[in-house]
């Protein structure tokens, strides 16, 4: 079971698909939205919400604020955990059933415990790996690393007793008791990561390991099999790459629609710098009515095959984006919105392969000075390519599939 965006769901995708060209059945259980993508990969797709309230999160503008944002989400997925864990619950073959939940995807550690069967807890991004440490950043506020580790242990616990185990714990437990099983508590502090196997699927030069990370967790590196990998790009935009100087790729994401003004401020920058632009976007609605000369809209494209051929790549910050980016070794320009991107930028920036403007300075001029600036700088240009060296034949998919595979039936 995968919850999330597109973004989020077809790393899981992917991984089902390798499982399945290794002789094993697999059923994937999600939002309707994702039916199709699923299908197109041969996976026996099992909807446990409807399509309409996937897309009613996307138009919503909580999709872009960090706290309303997690509200929304923590209602949407608490809804749905008892039916999806009773759907599910059908599927069950003693000592033939291994559960894989992702981070947000509750259902299937609940099968682990009511039908003994191994569960794998799947994270794609290191943000939700707390540290007294470094800690991830959810905000416009850094790592906490300047702050004593006994501080960092008190907002940790406020965190959770204000606002994590309100919208999360308590529900959980309420459906616990019903199912027969024992409370839990701090659902987003150790629990998160207890499985029978761990996976963070980033590489650990990306996010270094945390002296208090789980020690069970597993680093699988990116998982970079995207799908159509080898897929050329449509007609159109390799027509339009071939016809000038490489242009600048500019994305949202999948897990919103109401990025009116990112794509506003993106575009008027490359055209104060004179570069040409492909946006890429599954809502049109987002873009203005009649985009300038030297940019071209795509409904989609895989990253896998635009990336490589662009000059710089200004995003939101999603784990899947920023992976893709530094496997293409393109300088990235970060506005992190919400969710993950806030820690994601700052590992980008940390590398040296990127910049970040946060949501309320992220403006025509600033953008374009710094893409400039990024554009400029040979140390910046040295990082992407170490980067992307580091990348070259990384396989996160079959790592994760290894580790899957190794766990006990029985």
């Amino acid at each position: 079971m995968a919850l999330g965006s597109l973004g989020d769901n077809l790393p899981f995708m992917e991984l089902g698909a390798a499982l399945a060209r290794r002789g094993h059945q697999v059923r994937l259980y999600g939002n309707g939205y994702f039916r199709r993508h699923a299908e197109e990969r041969g996976l026996h797709f099992i909807v446990t919400s409807e399509a309409a309230e996937y897309e009613a999160f996307l138009n919503s503008p909580a999709a872009t604020d960090p706290r309303a944002g997690m509200r929304r989400v923590a209602a949407s997925v608490m809804a749905r955990v008892e039916a999806s864990y009773h759907v599910m619950a059908q599927d069950v073959l003693p000592g033939e059933t291994i559960a894989i939940a992702s981070t947000f995807a509750f259902a299937p550690r609940l099968l682990g415990e009511t039908h003994a069967i191994p569960v794998a807890v799947i994270h794609l991004s290191p943000s939700v790996l707390r540290s007294e440490f470094c800690a991830p950043r959810f905000s416009p506020l850094g790592h906490m690393t300047a702050l004593p580790r006994f501080v960092k242990r008190f907002i940790w616990r406020t965190m959770d007793s204000k606002f994590m185990d309100p919208l999360y714990t308590v529900p959980f437990n309420q459906i616990r008791r019903r199912l027969g099983l024992l409370p839990v508590s701090r659902m987003f502090h150790q629990w998160l990561h207890q499985a029978d196997v761990a996976l963070c699927m980033a590489p650990e030069w990306f996010s270094a390991r945390q002296p208090d990370w789980p020690a069970q967790l597993e680093m699988t590196g990116f998982p970079l099999a995207e799908h159509g990998e080898s897929e050329p790009l449509p007609a159109e935009l390799t027509n339009f790459i071939n016809a000038g100087a490489a242009p600048v790729v500019i994305t949202a994401g999948t897990a919103n629609a109401v990025s009116h003004a990112f794509f506003s401020a993106a575009l008027a920058a490359c055209r104060l710098l004179g570069m040409r632009a492909i946006v890429v976007t599954a809502d049109r609605k987002q873009l203005p009515p009649d985009l300038p000369e030297g940019v071209i809209h795509a409904a989609y494209a895989p990253f896998a095959t635009l990336l490589p051929r662009a000059l710089a790549f200004i995003h939101h910050g999603g784990i899947g984006s920023v992976s893709q980016a530094l496997r293409a070794g393109v300088p990235q320009l970060i506005q992190p919105m919400a969710f993950d991107q806030f820690d994601n930028a700052s590992h980008v920036a940390q590398l040296g392969v990127g910049s970040e403007i946060l949501p309320r300075h992220f403006a025509p001029e600033r953008v374009a000075r710094t893409l400039e600036t990024l554009l400029a700088d040979a140390s910046v240009a040295a990082s992407c390519k170490r980067c992307k060296d580091a990348l070259h034949g990384a396989d996160g998919i079959m790592r994760a599939c290894d580790l899957l595979l190794q766990l006990p039936l029985a």
